[in-house]
């Protein structure tokens, strides 16, 4: 987890003209753009470009969300921009998330070879991916009262969202709704990204699921789908901008709470691993689902089928993501397809309860 993974074919010199020239099109011919920049710490599946629009008396700093092309190796099967696009706007109306200001979407693969969206960038800090935050660095190394000051109000962001007043109507558009569907859908997508070389811990972690299947599985509220620090920007350990929607899904609350807390466990245990002390007091189970009741009033429930379902997802998701690093030679093919999974242990454990 310590190099950045390649995520692009594409050459930032050619977007950044491409770019230009778009821009003039939406901003007209004195508009023109900087170089352009990937991140370095984070983002492991839309492409994402940074650069500075600059247009009239308009100075903006954006962001350019482009679905990766198929050389790729993209890490879903689809990437409707324009969902993306649309969740962003609705959960800043109407949840009052500071989702960022959506700017542009161009669905004509025409201009930049893809499908892409643009929105103001947010100043601040995110925790980093590479190298995990829980290593180090600014949230690591803060006091407990303000870590616990971030855990709290990234907790209340997921308070805010799943209230949101939205209509049958306004749900319906995202998805289909319920837990069944949205483990179906996983199941699906395990099998476009590993059907070739299939995932032992995986399966098992599948066929674990149906006999620990929730009683009742809640409401259906506007889950968020990528819930965890590292898609916020914070400015003094409080949320200003919430990014990477491209997973949002109607469903129970509690696939985003667990989501939440199980990527922090990721990253502890690889942390842990590595012999270093990580963050062992952030985002514990109780302490998350104790203040999304206090922020909601509703007690979430079956937290341990909804932490391996997290696990589960997430392997898919980082086996599909090694399987990219096999590809562009970062790293060989295991003799254990299970080695894929970076947690399998963490699986394997979840598997005995």
């Amino acid at each position: 987890m310590t190099e950045q993974m390649r995520t692009s074919t594409r050459d930032l010199d050619e977007l950044r003209e491409r770019v230009t020239i778009w821009l003039r099109g939406r901003a007209g011919q004195d508009a023109s753009v900087s170089e352009l920049s990937r991140p370095t710490s984070n983002g492991m599946s839309s492409e994402t470009l940074f650069f500075t629009a600059i247009w009239g008396e308009k100075r903006t700093r954006c962001v350019a969300r482009l679905a990766p092309t198929g050389e790729a190796v993209p890490v879903f099967p689809s990437y409707d921009l324009r969902a993306q696009f649309d969740v962003m706007r609705l959960a800043r109306q109407k949840a009052g998330i500071p989702a960022p200001r959506a700017l542009w979407f161009e669905p004509d693969p025409g201009p930049l070879g893809t499908p892409f969206f643009v929105m103001e960038q947010a100043e601040g800090e995110v925790p980093p991916d590479v190298l995990p935050y829980t290593f180090g660095g600014w949230l690591c190394d803060a006091a407990p009262e303000d870590q616990r000051r971030l855990q709290d109000s990234s907790v209340g962001i997921l308070a805010a969202l799943h209230q949101a007043p939205l209509t049958p109507h306004e749900l319906s558009a995202i998805g289909t709704g319920g837990l069944r569907a949205h483990v179906e859908a996983q199941y699906a997508y395990y099998q476009w990204a590993h059907g070739e070389r299939r995932i032992p811990v995986l399966e098992r972690a599948f066929d674990w699921l149906e006999p620990h299947w929730p009683e009742d599985p809640g409401p259906d509220v506007l889950c968020w789908g990528d819930a965890r620090i590292g898609n916020i920007v914070f400015q003094d350990f409080a949320p200003v901008a919430v990014l990477d929607w491209e997973m949002a899904a109607v469903g129970p609350p509690e696939l985003d709470l667990s989501w939440m807390i199980f990527l922090h466990r990721f990253f502890q245990d690889l942390t842990a691993g590595a012999g270093f002390p990580g963050m062992p007091g952030f985002m514990r189970q109780d302490d998350v689902c104790r203040t999304y009741q206090e922020l909601t009033g509703y007690q979430p429930r079956d937290m341990g089928f909804y932490e391996m379902y997290a696990a589960l997802r997430h392997g898919i998701i980082m086996a599909r993501v090694w399987q990219r690093r096999i590809h562009f030679g970062e790293q060989p093919v295991p003799d254990d397809p299970d080695d894929l999974v970076l947690h399998r242990a963490t699986i394997e454990e979840l598997l005995t309860r």
